[in-house]
């Protein structure tokens, strides 16, 4: 156990790196899945259609090869994206194509008649929305989406193939230089897991507070 702390120091950098990405991704994924699903579901069909491009073009595609074209192909057309940004926008664009049909599917999956009580009710679709739809959907769309939060972290590691010193290229280095390759390997291991594990957390915390409150104003 010694062993693999001594290795940490050398392994922060790349750690804060990974951290940021994954928080930056989730950031642009989440919007992305909500405009995404939303979008599909639109009754304009310019969007609509622009929602399915999107969400189809970045699911059927590797992320791998998404992050070189964004890296190494815009280059050619003139715009230049530093490795932090490139990383985000496509880890964000990737995994919110992904989310998008979480999101679109949460709501779908909503009963029909919730939406004619409230017509009944006289509320307005964004009224509807607001207090009845979205809490519902939102209890139905956390898990999978935690699980996809998870999918980002893993995917960070990709970014190591575009100079980013993220937790794994600093664990390849430390590597190189030590050959100490089953304790740095069996670290890198571990500060994942670890990190996922801390995701889980936090979503399972967040759902339960979700299905709490609307428990509380169900039968209030």
């Amino acid at each position: 156990m010694s062993a693999l702390l001594d290795l940490i120091p050398s392994l922060l950098g790349g750690l804060w790196v990974t951290v940021q990405l994954t928080l930056g991704g989730a950031l642009l994924a989440c919007i992305l899945a909500w405009l995404g699903g939303l979008g599909k579901r639109s009754g304009f069909w310019p969007v609509r259609w622009v929602a399915i491009a999107y969400i189809e073009v970045f699911r059927g595609t590797s992320a791998l090869v998404q992050l070189f074209w964004f890296f190494y192909g815009l280059p050619l057309f003139g715009i230049h994206l530093a490795p932090m940004w490139a990383g985000i926008l496509v880890l964000g664009l990737n995994i919110g194509a992904y989310g998008a049909e979480i999101v679109r599917g949460g709501i779908q999956s909503i009963d029909k008649g919730q939406s004619e009580a409230c017509t009944a009710l006289n509320l307005t679709p964004f009224q509807q929305f607001r207090f009845v739809l979205l809490p519902q959907a939102l209890v139905r769309i956390l898990p999978p989406a935690g699980n996809l939060l998870i999918e980002l972290l893993k995917t960070t590691a990709l970014v190591s193939l575009i100079t980013l010193s993220d937790l794994t290229f600093k664990g390849m280095i430390l590597r190189a230089e030590t050959l100490r390759t089953a304790e740095i390997f069996a670290l890198l291991l571990l500060i994942y897991f670890g990190l996922a594990q801390l995701l889980a957390f936090l979503v399972r915390r967040i759902e339960l507070r979700l299905k709490r409150g609307w428990h509380m104003e169900g039968t209030s």
